[in-house]
């Protein structure tokens, strides 16, 4: 079937190893909404994280979107919102609590993009995200906040070693309630309940009245699982995790050798 919608990951996917995006990857991109194909950046940043992709590669308006936290928030280019799954607040706290007694570092991205810590002593990959996104970082704990403070998602950070070793014990702390995942070596996500790619990619179908056999998705890391289990037709990149590529229909070059253009080129246009 003809593919209707293209879902990229951003990071690893959509970027180089050098976070930039390659001539092969504007080309195939331009191609695309050139034959009407919807072309969703699907990633665990926020909007203000994705915005200067997004108007590299001419994606904009009210009828372009964008999956943004991991799924929490399915919004328009131009900024509308489409769905929104929130942490609240007593889960925020429990989640800083936990951090806190286990000591690792962790922060929380806000709806606004902002990202707060109650660390003190504030982790450099924290540092490191909030640059990635235009983000600022504020070092609040949860009584300098409003009662009614929500976030997007909370994240913990540090060396992959350490994510191996906590997992589990947040997995069973948090799992039942919320949705926690691993999208990165050095970053173990913790959402709303049931919020991931594939149920937002499926959402943004709906709302578009496409199927999934109309739509495409590519992905490196664990947490796009979801979006391959979801699309008609999945494609890991050549740099992913063996998991990915596992799950995938199709594997691709890397991020570095026009992996991504070639999928698109092969699978997605006419």
């Amino acid at each position: 079937m003809t593919i209707r919608l293209l879902a990229v990951d951003v990071d690893d996917t959509l970027l180089d190893s050098q976070g930039k995006l390659l001539p092969s990857t504007k080309k195939a991109v331009a191609a695309c909404l050139e034959q009407g194909i919807k072309v969703v950046l699907c990633s665990g940043r926020p909007l203000a994280g994705l915005t200067p992709y997004l108007q590299a590669l001419n994606i904009s308006g009210s009828q372009q979107y964008a999956i943004t936290y991991n799924g929490a928030i399915i919004e328009a280019a131009a900024g509308d919102i489409i769905s929104k799954k929130l942490v609240n607040n007593q889960w925020y706290r429990q989640l800083t609590a936990f951090s806190q007694e286990h000591k690792i570092p962790f922060n929380v991205v806000a709806p606004d993009s902002q990202i707060y810590t109650a660390d003190h002593d504030v982790n450099w990959l924290t540092v490191v995200q909030a640059w990635e996104n235009s983000a600022g970082v504020f070092i609040r704990k949860p009584d300098e906040l409003p009662a009614d403070f929500v976030i997007a998602k909370g994240l913990f950070v540090g060396d992959s070693s350490l994510l191996d070793q906590i997992e589990p014990t947040v997995e069973q702390a948090f799992g039942q309630d919320l949705s926690v995942v691993r999208s990165g070596p050095n970053f173990l996500e913790v959402m709303h309940l049931g919020v991931n790619k594939g149920v937002a990619l499926q959402q943004l179908t709906q709302h578009l009245n496409l199927s999934a056999a109309e739509v495409m998705a590519v992905g490196d890391e664990k947490n796009d699982l979801p979006m391959f289990e979801f699309a008609g037709t999945a494609v890991a990149m050549g740099n992913g995790t063996d998991l990915a590529k596992q799950h995938a229909d199709f594997v691709t070059g890397t991020n570095d050798e026009d992996g991504l253009a070639a999928a698109i080129e092969k699978y997605a246009l006419n």
